[in-house]
């Protein structure tokens, strides 16, 4: 007599099956392990079965989500004479593939200690490193990434077959001897060396990361700010930084959650107050600063060869992607970079940083370390199997199934036809990590979003989706409320969304639920003088809102440069003045 344990959540590609293959040894235990479409199924017999089962959850490999560890009565035909690692089973086992993850401590101990792997910029093991970047196909082992070129050394080898090894069936594993390798160009010298001495003399530095390119510079000289944000073009907007934690903690204050969110796998941009000790122009005229540790060998090498605070913002052109190839990156950044810090293993898809604040707790930009990955749905979803293509705006698809929720990572504008390629090729990767069939396809209600367009091209039946609405019913589904918990009031605050009358909505309180929602209240509609144009310059809005306020001298005083005569001719013949309850065109009225 022994037992059956199914283990849900995300346990593939984690190292959750030599984590069960050495609790059993521990423990004392008989059977096997094995992966499956639902997750990790165990069979086992023994004296320890109760304690095996306690330390499934409580000591599970950092990288696992265990959402359940469910247990039956299990006969064995034939006592078995040890504890095994079966071969998967069933269509979709072994496919799922887990986020990148930051360097883990034992890889950085390797890195700066004295074995094979000194100094060596591509460390990795089960517990981190890449995956979903370096991921070209389906199932999820080494032939099916761009590590394939990397034949492993017979040191490599042992580690990767051996199920006591950390190293056990780690796909990226890699070692000086049979990895990538990492080269710079730009100047003589040993790669990071030369980085470093870039940097230290003021220039800019595109470095190859997980999911693209960085472009790096001295983030206390003020001097390559100002340089980097003119080659740039980009005059305000915050730059990331990177640093070490000492580093960070002497330009930023880093609360206990702050710390342990930077020290998290994904490693993501934490925002946090400025001690104000940086140069202004890394945040103009901002009270915090975006920052995060180094979260890959690379990253931590040129950090501690710099021994100071960088830079570390997107490597791309302005309204473009970031840049992932060599090739890439000398065409792209040459007019930005003065040297290139590259490697060959390639980057099979582009992910930006997540970006995200610690208190309170919360997403701003889901990427990097947070995809591929699952939340749970409320119960009463059932096994419909939906997928969900977003707005038109800071774009990314959501896949539904068997009461989870799949969501991809930050694409961006879909204005641009680049965007527009990663939008296809994420639903692509998307559906095939989730084994996904939809059986609709959900959008938004404006017929002029590329989405839009997209989802009633795909020939499944479209379901359109207020806008406000959708807001609504994600904030339900991220709390977990239940398929039937009753009408919720909603407020719901943003920029622009076509509503259900026509106008363009952003400032509304609806009562509703997962299946619609009645708009009861909402900001006093103004209108946005020249349509896109008022996003772009608030002058037009607080004109409008001061008028509106019957202040209209203030306006005159504000603004004696503009055309107001033409605008306010314009709002009275309604012409391109659409009306809008926006509290995003409120908020830049009054900034």
């Amino acid at each position: 007599k022994g037992v059956v344990i199914r283990v849900r959540g995300q346990v593939q590609g984690v190292g959750f099956r030599p984590f069960i293959w050495q609790l059993a040894q521990e423990f004392g235990l008989r059977g096997e392990v094995l992966n499956d479409p639902e997750g990790v199924l165990i069979r086992a017999c023994g004296p320890g079965v109760e304690g095996f089962v306690a330390a499934i959850a409580a000591r599970a490999p950092k990288l696992a989500r265990v959402d359940a560890v469910e247990v039956a009565g299990h006969r064995f035909d034939v006592v078995p004479e040890g504890f095994t690692i079966a071969a998967s089973q069933g269509r979709g086992a072994d496919t799922r593939v887990v986020p990148d993850a930051a360097t883990c401590a034992d890889c950085v101990e390797e890195v700066f200690g004295d074995g094979r792997r000194r100094g060596y910029a591509f460390t990795n093991c089960t517990h981190c490193g890449p995956r979903f970047t370096i991921l070209k196909g389906l199932p999820y082992d080494r032939a099916m990434t761009t590590m394939a070129g990397f034949a492993l050394c017979p040191a490599c080898r042992a580690e990767y077959e051996n199920p006591a090894d950390r190293r056990f069936h780690a796909q990226p594993v890699a070692c000086p001897d049979c990895g990538p390798r990492l080269w710079y160009e730009g100047g003589p010298g040993e790669p990071i060396a030369a980085a470093v001495a870039c940097l230290r003399a003021g220039g800019v530095v595109a470095v190859k990361g997980l999911g693209g390119f960085h472009l790096a510079c001295d983030a206390a000289n003020p001097a390559a700010l100002a340089l980097l944000r003119a080659r740039k073009r980009r005059p305000v907007k915050p730059f990331a930084l990177m640093g070490r934690e000492a580093d960070l903690a002497a330009v930023a204050v880093l609360e206990p959650a702050t710390l342990a969110l930077l020290g998290d796998p994904a490693a993501p941009v934490v925002l946090v107050p400025s001690r104000g000790v940086l140069p202004e122009a890394v945040a103009p005229g901002m009270a915090d600063l975006g920052v995060m540790l180094p979260y890959t060998p690379l990253h931590h090498l040129l950090l501690e060869a710099f021994g100071g605070v960088l830079v570390m913002t997107s490597g791309n052109l302005s309204g473009e992607p970031q840049v992932i190839g060599n090739d890439e990156a000398r065409e792209k950044l040459a007019g930005f970079a003065d040297g290139f810090l590259c490697h060959d293993r390639d980057i099979a898809r582009r992910l930006d940083d997540s970006v995200e604040r610690a208190v309170p707790r919360m997403v701003l930009r889901r990427a990097r370390g947070r995809v591929p990955g699952t939340l749970p749905l409320p119960p009463g979803f059932g096994a419909a199997q939906v997928l969900a293509v977003g707005g038109q705006m800071k774009a990314a698809i959501c896949l539904v199934k068997n009461g989870q929720a799949m969501l991809s990572h930050h694409l961006g504008d879909l204005d641009d036809a680049l965007t527009v390629e990663e939008f296809s090729r994420a639903i692509a990767d998307c559906s095939a990590l989730f084994d996904h069939r939809p059986e609709a396809v959900a959008c938004d209600l404006h017929d002029g979003y590329r989405a839009t367009r997209e989802a009633e091209a795909m020939g499944l039946p479209v379901v359109k989706v207020q806008h406000h609405h959708a807001h609504l019913a994600a904030c339900l589904g991220e709390n977990l409320w239940p398929l039937e918990g009753g009408p919720v009031a909603g407020i719901v605050l943003d920029g622009l969304g076509l509503g259900a009358d026509g106008t363009i909505w952003g400032g509304e309180v609806l009562l509703g639920d997962y299946r619609g929602g009645e708009r009861v209240a909402h900001l006093r509609p103004a209108p946005l003088a020249g349509g896109d144009a008022a996003s772009r310059q608030p002058w037009r809005n607080a004109l409008v809102r001061l008028d509106q306020a019957g202040l209209a001298e203030a306006a005159d005083r504000l603004f004696p440069g503009q055309p107001r005569g033409v605008l306010r001719a314009a709002v009275a013949a309604g012409v391109n003045a659409p009306m809008s309850s926006s509290a995003g065109r409120l908020f830049d009225a009054v900034a």
